[in-house]
Parts: C-alpha cells; structure tokens; sequence
C-alpha cells in the first residue's frame, strides 16, 4: 500500500510540473482594457483604453495623495497609453486633426483641465513626457452629482456630423466637441456614384467572372473598359488572359506585349515573367 501510494504521489508531482505556466491561477484585472468603437457621421473612432476604479480613493485633489494630483501629467486611464483613433481628418474642440492614431494625456486642475493629443507611437505612457503634443485644449471641468467609481471615455450626444468626447470620473467630467466632415463625404460618394462604375469597378467583375469562368465575353467587356479608361500592367495581363482562354492568341499576344512594356517600366520582374512566357506559349500554338 505504502509503494502504491508513493506512485501515485510521484505521478501527481509530475504531472504537476508537466502543467503550462498558462495553466496558472487567473484573476480579474485591477483596470480592465476596453475597446470602443463607433461612427460620427460617415467617420471611423475608435478608442482603446484601461478603466481603473476609485475604490475608496481620492481621485482628482491637490493633495499628492490623491490617484491624480492636480497640475499632474495623467494618462488619462490605465497600464497603456490611451489611444484614440480617427478614420478621417476630423475637428475638436476648433482645432484641425489629422486622421490617424493619438494618444490621450490630460492635467487635470480645479477649474481647468488641459487636454493634449500626441501621435500614438508607443503603450508605454512613460514614452511622451518628452514628446511635444500634436494639439492641446484648455477645458473646464463639470461637477457631477453623483460619483462614477470606474474611470470612463465615452462619444455621446452624437448628431448627423457632431459628437462629444467625455472624459468621466469620480465626481469630475470633462467634455471635447468633435465635428466630422459629412456633406464633402456624402458629395463625394454621390459624385462617384452618378459618374458610373470605375476602371477599378470594371476590372474587378471582369475577374471574377473570369476567374469563376462565369461568362467569358462579359469578363472581357469590362476589363476592356478598365484598360479603356486607365491601362495597368496587371488589368492588361487579365484582358490578355482572357482572350487567350477565348481562343484569340493573336490578340493576346498583342495585348500581352503592351502589359509585357508597362512591367518593364514599372520594373515588374514578376509580370515581365509571366507576360514573356505567356507570349512565347501562344505563339507556339
């Protein structure tokens, strides 16, 4: 009995350390990431931040003791840095942004808070103290009756072509008005649309229905109207393709040498390839 039960210890510690350190105890996150995504008007946000709770704390206050101490640089969150993320050029608060990704620091102050954007480079909010921000916005915080415990970024009181971007915590809250561009998008769009399909629009039914073999003549119809309104070496690759599945080496080989002299310009080596040995198959045939 004393041998079986050794044996069975023995294999219990082995199986023990034969576990993956993955395999350990997991716990909640003190400030759990969130990730938010939304539209303003015709315009991508996004924003990817940590949410840290008061838990008994002095949040915003003079004193050193507090979780932000006022006139200090915050990463307005948690752990990372906090990134904003606009897919468009967009406007806050009457200042100009560019599209793309921002990170979020704030000093927050009794009667003021200074809010500053900096191109996102890193996580690490350690890595733009000495970075100089992209735009800065004095703001002015508004009180709230009743207390937020976990920290919160929000894009609310949205309108066709207007949103606002709130910063929420404790008792405290602070507001940026974000304005998109709508009618130039939407102007745009309509332009596109009554202009009729694109040599992009062509040249993509085309190959599909090439590449499904659906209806060969019509694939050629509008990858001709692609190379009609804006020759490619590839897009004249495929009308060439297409020809030749069709029986029409002649005018394959012809539209094969344009493609052929458009990748040696652009110095294509893979398309030079292709078009040459394409060329010299067809004209054995």
């Amino acid at each position: 009995m004393k041998k079986f039960c050794s044996i069975v210890a023995a294999l219990s510690m082995a199986l023990a350390l034969a576990l993956p350190l993955s395999a350990q105890i997991q716990t909640p996150a003190p400030s759990p990431t969130v990730e938010l995504k939304t539209k303003v008007g015709l315009t991508d946000v996004s924003l990817l931040y940590s949410r840290p709770s008061i838990k008994g704390r002095t949040v915003f206050a003079a004193a050193k003791t507090s979780v932000v101490p006022f006139g200090s640089m915050w990463r307005t969150g948690a752990n990372s840095a906090t990134k904003i993320s606009f897919g468009d050029d967009v406007t806050i608060g009457g200042t100009a942004i560019k599209k793309g990704d921002y990170a979020i620091f704030s000093t927050p102050g009794a009667t003021e808070w200074k809010v500053m954007f900096f191109n996102y480079e890193t996580t690490n909010a350690g890595g733009y103290g000495d970075k100089t921000a992209v735009a800065t916005w004095t703001l002015k915080p508004q009180k709230l009756a009743e207390k937020v415990e976990t920290f919160t970024i929000d894009i609310n009181d949205q309108t066709m072509d207007k949103a606002s971007i709130n910063i929420i915590w404790e008792n405290t809250k602070v507001s940026m008005p974000l304005s998109v561009d709508v009618e130039g998008k939407v102007k745009a769009s309509i332009d596109r649309v009554l202009a009729g399909p694109s040599a992009n629009d062509y040249f993509t039914a085309g190959s599909y229905y090439h590449d499904t073999k659906k209806d060969l003549n019509k694939a050629l119809e509008w990858v001709q109207k692609a190379n009609a309104m804006s020759p490619q070496f590839w897009t004249l690759r495929k009308e060439s393709l297409i020809l030749a599945d069709l029986g029409k080496k002649k005018e394959a080989i012809d539209v094969a040498m344009k493609s052929l002299a458009a990748a040696k310009e652009a110095k294509n080596q893979d398309y030079i390839n292709m078009n040459e040995a394409s060329i010299a198959e067809w004209k054995k045939m």
